[in-house]
């Protein structure tokens, strides 16, 4: 398909802001589904999701649409987390789109992960196109919400689409949004081939899926390729797009979106923000990568039964696959045996892994304490990092002890600000700065440990 039709969008919302059922009204509209087929929260496809209410994994489905001018369009839409603890997932995401839709309540307004996601949208220089949802809600105020994207987030929002999702409203002015607003890829067909990994999963008929975005150049099926950070070569298997079912195509070229097999059985292979290109015909520079994600939180794994541990070090390997935010290495402990060490982007996260572990690989785990990182100056200058109590070296051993400090944004209404400033002088926060968004809206920086 030609690049003027295509469109490659995300959503980006804060938690509950309803952005999942966006998506889903979105395939409903361009009849990707038939009502028979349409559940709530219909790409969320991991039980985990729907058993939660939230979106955990960033998920791609290509939509036709039939637009009021008579064009038929190629809709990819890349649907991202809203949760905190998977900031690492939009990113991810943003990076294969060139404009998203910002998904704002219209009662709650702006809040923390709208702020961060716009931010890294703009980071990215995605064009934003604001929706207000749940306009039928009775506390919905979308004039007061549009005064505070512009004031918070510093969007132009008097053209705000207003929306509800859940009663369908304003679903044909989002889709004329996204072709009129939204531009379409600019890369060329006709150079090297040059396309992004920006996920894969663990498929155990298939080897490992690789979902990539085509930036320039075209790969068709038997083509010879090349992962260049790993300078691995392999010949395409198959190529194909959700939409949402998987449907195999011949060749993508610039500017499209979809999933890639090439026969790959070692998931370490492959990593997220590798260039992909031909064998015979490379293109010149790599893209630069995504930027390492540093774990916050670190707890031990751990098997009930012992003779689970080849199973959970198996287990562990597909899902960093599938997850590269999360981290792990081998661990022995005298109570528990075997088991590894992992670090986590948070609590949350923490949970979905061992509940993935459990559900996903049928294992039953232990465990223990989460933890921060330290860090220790020894009497000889050496700086340590210990992230378990027990890789403490001897007291008379330490000459200083670092704490993490987090550098907290802090974005909340003004009626909660006294209760907030209390409970970071109470965990020795150090203020940084403190300004009003609008006249209801604060936004607080602090130091904390």
């Amino acid at each position: 398909m030609e690049q003027r039709r295509i469109r490659n969008f995300s959503i980006i919302a804060h938690i509950d802001h309803g952005k999942t059922t966006l998506s889903d009204r979105i395939l409903e509209a361009t009849k990707a589904v038939s009502p028979r087929e349409m559940q709530e929260q219909f790409l969320d496809g991991m039980d985990l999701e729907r058993e939660r209410g939230i979106t955990i994994k960033a998920h791609t489905v290509s939509l036709k649409y039939n637009a009021p001018d008579g064009e038929e369009y190629l809709l990819n839409l890349i649907d991202t987390p809203g949760h905190v603890d998977f900031h690492y997932e939009v990113s991810r995401a943003l990076a294969a789109c060139e404009g998203a839709l910002l998904v704002v309540d219209a009662s709650q307004g702006v809040e923390a992960q709208t702020l961060a996601n716009a931010y890294l949208a703009v980071d990215l220089g995605l064009e934003i196109v604001p929706v207000i949802n749940k306009i039928d809600l009775p506390s919905a105020e979308p004039e007061r919400v549009k005064q505070e994207i512009q004031d918070v987030i510093g969007l132009d929002a008097k053209d705000a689409i207003l929306a509800s999702a859940k009663e369908k409203k304003g679903i044909e002015e989002i889709l004329e949004a996204i072709v009129k607003k939204l531009p379409h890829p600019k890369g060329n067909s006709d150079s090297p081939l040059k396309a992004i990994i920006f996920d894969s999963w663990y498929d155990s008929y298939r080897g490992v899926i690789i979902l990539i975005r085509v930036v320039d150049g075209r790969i068709s099926v038997g083509d010879r390729i090349k992962f260049m950070a790993s300078g691995n070569e392999h010949e395409v298997e198959g190529l194909g797009k959700f939409s949402p079912a998987p449907i195999s195509v011949k060749s993508f070229e610039a500017g499209e979106v979809g999933f890639l097999i090439a026969g790959v059985k070692d998931p370490k292979e492959i990593m997220i923000g590798d260039t992909v290109t031909l064998s015979n015909n490379p293109c010149e520079k790599p893209f630069p990568g995504f930027r390492k994600v540093k774990p916050m939180v670190f707890a031990g794994l751990y098997p009930v039964d012992p003779n689970d541990y080849p199973k959970l070090r198996d287990a562990l390997e597909k899902l960093s696959l599938n997850d590269s935010s999360f981290v792990y290495e081998p661990e022995t402990s005298e109570a528990l045996g075997f088991g590894f060490r992992c670090g986590f982007l948070g609590f949350l996260h923490m949970e979905i892994v061992q509940e993935r572990l459990e559900i996903e690989f049928s294992l039953d785990l232990i465990t223990t304490a989460p933890n921060v990182v330290y860090k220790i100056k020894t009497q000889k200058g050496e700086i340590v990092e210990i992230d378990s109590p027990s890789k403490l070296p001897e007291p008379h051993l330490i000459e200083e002890f670092y704490e993490p400090y987090a550098d907290v944004t802090v974005f909340t209404r003004s009626e909660y600000i006294g209760n907030i400033l209390k409970l970071f002088e109470e965990k020795r926060g150090k203020q940084k700065s403190f300004n009003y968004a609008s006249k209801d809206t604060v936004i607080i920086q602090y130091e904390i440990p």
